[in-house]
């Protein structure tokens, strides 16, 4: 009597917070075609291809210099305006694309779902890393306008925290993953969600001090401001490399917990409907 051997034995999660984090490690090379894919399909058909990663933040930056620095007249804690909105922008639109294209991940994927085995999570966490890079095409970007205000003599002060630049980034990229996987769950059954998303995120976008200084919301509503997480990490960002914000270590203290307690809930969530989001999608 013979006994059989597979190479690989399939089995369901022993609970929701069952990560199976070798399974990623095995799963490697799947992750890095992935993210790959991330990278030429968004620019595949366009004229210009790449050269969006720099566009865009260049003409958001512009937008907002005309629009919110000399019409609306916001200051800007006596930074430069461009260089004040772009650091913004940049890492601001890290979070917002983590979070959006990992919020439909299972109706994105459905197909593909649906016919092989490999482990979930690995396609938001491409999402995660594919963004990483755009960011840092974008983060050269910045750095090439501080680079140039700093010749200029600019007083413009980084300091010590600019350490915290690895730290804050991670926060960026976890907080979207989490709230993205939250949503990616609930798009398989309320398709609304994905325009709501949408919505929501530009809505943020404004609850957050990226077109005006944390510094000039009257007292009485900026903890208004300060409920949101992302404000934090923001305003760190700008303290460390610009010299100016209202950095607090309760204030980027609450963004981590609060970090760690959305991703927490995103993975229990994200691993509940992965059993059963075939019999909705």
């Amino acid at each position: 009597m013979t006994t059989e051997h597979f190479d690989n034995i399939i089995q369901p999660r022993k609970n929701l917070l069952d990560l199976r984090l070798k399974e990623l490690i095995r799963y490697y090379d799947l992750l890095v075609l992935f993210v790959k894919r991330d990278i030429v399909v968004t620019y595949k058909q366009t004229i210009l291809g790449p050269l969006w990663f720099f566009i865009q933040p260049i003409l958001t930056t512009l937008v907002f210099t005309v629009v919110f620095g000399n019409i609306a007249g916001i200051p800007t804690d006596g930074i430069p305006q461009p260089l004040f909105y772009m650091s913004g922008i940049v890492i601001w639109n890290f979070f917002a694309d983590c979070f959006m294209k990992t919020s439909n991940t299972f109706v994105t994927n459905a197909g593909l779902f649906g016919k092989v085995y490999f482990p979930r999570i690995i396609q938001p966490l491409s999402v995660v890393i594919s963004n990483g890079l755009k960011f840092l095409i974008q983060f050269g970007l910045f750095l090439i306008l501080y680079a140039y205000y700093l010749i200029k003599g600019v007083p413009v002060t980084p300091n010590g925290y600019i350490l915290l630049f690895p730290f804050l980034l991670v926060l960026m990229a976890l907080l979207g993953l989490g709230f993205g996987l939250i949503f990616s769950s609930l798009t398989t059954k309320y398709r609304d969600l994905t325009f709501l998303i949408q919505f929501g995120v530009q809505l943020l976008m404004y609850a957050t001090p990226i077109i005006y200084p944390l510094s000039e919301i009257p007292e009485k509503y900026r903890f208004l401001i300060s409920g949101n997480p992302v404000s934090h990490i923001i305003e760190t960002f700008k303290y460390s490399f610009l010299g100016q914000g209202m950095f607090t270590l309760a204030g980027l203290l609450y963004s981590t917990l609060f970090t760690l307690v959305i991703l927490f809930i995103g993975i229990i969530i994200f691993n509940k409907t992965e059993k059963t989001f075939m019999d909705t999608v």
